[in-house]
């Protein structure tokens, strides 16, 4: 188990902390989505609360290692002053004798935003004479940026060599609920696998035929999965070089005797668009001039029935083209059965979280996880290196 911040005696002390604060902005230039940054509050409030001096690191964007004030994490100093009600200057820089002074004027209380760390190519390359410039600024560094703790950066492992370290709450909650759901989940363990593309989700796919009970497979992805059981799906998305892999981890499933459910009935349309007319059909008479852009009814109901008396329910990915409303109808089904279900309900991946956001359901979900790629990564079983590079307990 990670070292978590109760376990730091802050007082007094000046606490880098690293965060994930690579969120949307709106056309005005103003923070469109704060999830990240109120997620983070915790950990902030707890280090002012205890005394501490608060230095946080983040990045934006991908400014490719140069400064570029459409990068400038001006816009998130602002909300995070908003969302916290405390002054929160934004540093001109992450290193240098500017930043120094600012951060040895700090007071007990009182938090500091750095300016993107990715204004600089040392940042991505893990370098270790930029780590040690950026642990210079701490007396203990704090990590709760588990959206970006797949990568081995300066910011998010390098530091660690050079300053004692823990996770934030933020980072010590996701760990707990994905370790967890993994390691010992309660039975039955369902999961619901959407989204465009086997590809991107084949470690999480194969993590998890070794892990639950049942499987459920929606968005483009079930395309292949239909394919492989010799279904012909038309003008649909789908990974031709995939469709042994499915018919592969369909076979697996049967072995172990995991269910591996697909949608017995899809929705297709003539083109994936706004407005263009759509029919139900079964998932075995899908017409060569159509794509199938969501799940169907009959489908709807059997994936909320395989979702009764669940024990744990892990979702990640939409259900079909979520982002078009017509198409969006399979999506909310699930969401729907998940925050009817007594179930621990895990939702991990930017498009489910976003569902449920949308939805109005996220606070009838046990947890929404932050992460993104990390969550996924995590799910195939891989070791983060931001986590890795943590001190023990």
């Amino acid at each position: 188990m990670k070292r978590s911040i109760r376990d730091l005696d802050v007082q007094g002390k000046t606490v880098l902390v690293r965060v994930d604060y690579n969120v949307p902005l709106d056309n005005e230039g103003r923070v469109a989505d704060a999830t990240r940054i109120e997620a983070t509050l915790p950990t902030i409030n707890y280090l002012r609360e205890h005394g501490a001096k608060t230095v946080l690191m983040a990045h934006f964007g991908r400014p490719r290692g140069k400064a570029d004030p459409k990068y400038s994490l001006k816009p998130v100093a602002e909300e995070l002053r908003r969302q916290s009600g405390i002054e929160v200057p934004l540093a001109p820089d992450c290193v240098g004798p500017d930043v120094g002074r600012m951060v040895t004027s700090l007071q007990p209380g009182q938090v500091l935003l750095l300016e993107n760390v990715r204004f600089h190519p040392e940042e991505e390359k893990n370098d270790p004479a930029f780590s040690q410039q950026l642990a210079s600024l701490g007396d203990l560094y704090v990590n709760d940026a588990f959206g970006a703790a797949h990568r081995a950066h300066a910011s998010t492992a390098g530091v660690t060599e050079y300053l004692p370290s823990a996770a934030g709450f933020l980072m010590h909650k996701e760990l707990e609920v994905l370790g967890g759901i993994l390691e010992n989940p309660k039975r039955p363990f369902v999961a619901i696998v959407g989204g465009a593309k086997v590809s991107s989700k084949l470690g999480v796919l194969e993590s998890m035929l070794k892990r639950v009970d049942r499987l459920l497979i929606g968005g483009g992805m079930a395309n292949t999965f239909l394919k492989a059981r010799g279904l012909e799906v038309g003008k649909s998305l789908l990974e031709p070089d995939l469709v042994e892999t499915a018919a592969d981890l369909d076979r697996r499933a049967r072995e172990k005797g995991v269910t591996l459910l697909l949608p017995e009935d899809v929705i297709v349309a003539v083109k994936v668009a706004e407005g263009a007319v759509s029919d139900v059909v079964d998932a075995s008479a899908v017409p060569p001039d159509r794509a199938i852009v969501d799940i169907g009814p009959k489908a709807r109901a059997a994936y909320a029935k395989a979702l009764e008396g669940a024990g744990t329910v892990l979702w990640n990915g939409p259900m079909g083209v979520f982002e078009i409303p017509d198409f969006a109808e399979g999506t909310r089904a699930v969401a729907q059965a998940l925050a009817d279900s007594d179930a621990t309900t895990v939702i991990g991946g930017g498009e489910s979280v976003a569902a449920v956001e949308q939805l109005g359901l996220a606070d009838q979900m046990t947890h929404i996880s932050t992460g993104g790629g990390a969550s996924l990564e995590l799910l195939e079983g891989r070791e983060l290196p931001g986590v890795a590079a943590l001190d023990e307990a």
